[in-house]
């Protein structure tokens, strides 16, 4: 996927007029994106429209409009797109109560680096977590993280000709697996894929 430029932003005055219908696009676009793990972790896998409309949405909210800091932000939203060869997905714990968030995150430290993808009957994926910085203490996890699963080229071929999806959490303190993924996402990740 091709990374987005500045000239692929709407103006603010432009996107305040179009932002209702852009966002109902987006949201019903992340449906097939969406992976729920377990009852307290999903993850959003990205691509380049999810990560043009947090572009959009930051821009918006800080009133960003000079060159320099477009620039900024387009520098550190564009690595969250995948770019061919692997998924990148935003993983986030969510819990009801802050409490209950609190005490949660204090327990998984780590949980991050234990999620993974697998592709047929291939060796499980697991992602590389926060590759721009880290999100976690010794004392805490954080509740978001990003993730890169990088595909073989193996994996990439029998994920396009056609192979069943799968992920997971490979840790005693949140052990889950969905196997196979639900058609909608499996069908946006092996578009995401470029031919090997």
């Amino acid at each position: 996927m091709q990374p987005i430029r500045a000239q692929d932003l709407y103006p603010l005055e432009t996107y305040a007029r179009i932002r209702g219908e852009f966002q109902k696009r987006v949201v019903a676009h992340k449906q097939t994106r969406r992976l729920q793990l377990g009852e307290h972790m999903t993850l959003l896998f990205e691509d380049r429209l999810t990560i043009h409309y947090q572009i959009q949405e930051m821009l918006r909210i800080e009133r960003i409009f000079e060159p320099d800091a477009i620039a900024a932000e387009l520098a550190a939203y564009n690595p969250l797109i995948p770019d061919g060869h692997n998924w990148k997905a935003t993983l986030l714990i969510e819990y009801e109560s802050q409490d209950e968030r609190m005490v949660a995150l204090r327990h998984l430290v780590g949980i991050e680096r234990q999620l993974w993808v697998r592709v047929g009957s291939g060796s499980p994926l697991v992602g590389v977590a926060d590759e721009d910085l880290d999100r976690s203490t010794p004392e805490k996890t954080a509740a978001v993280h990003f993730l890169r699963f990088e595909l073989p080229e193996r994996d990439r071929r029998d994920a396009r000709a056609g192979a069943c999806l799968a992920a997971g959490v490979d840790d005693p303190r949140y052990a889950v697996t969905v196997d196979p993924l639900p058609d909608g996402i499996t069908q946006a990740l092996r578009a995401d894929l470029e031919d090997p």
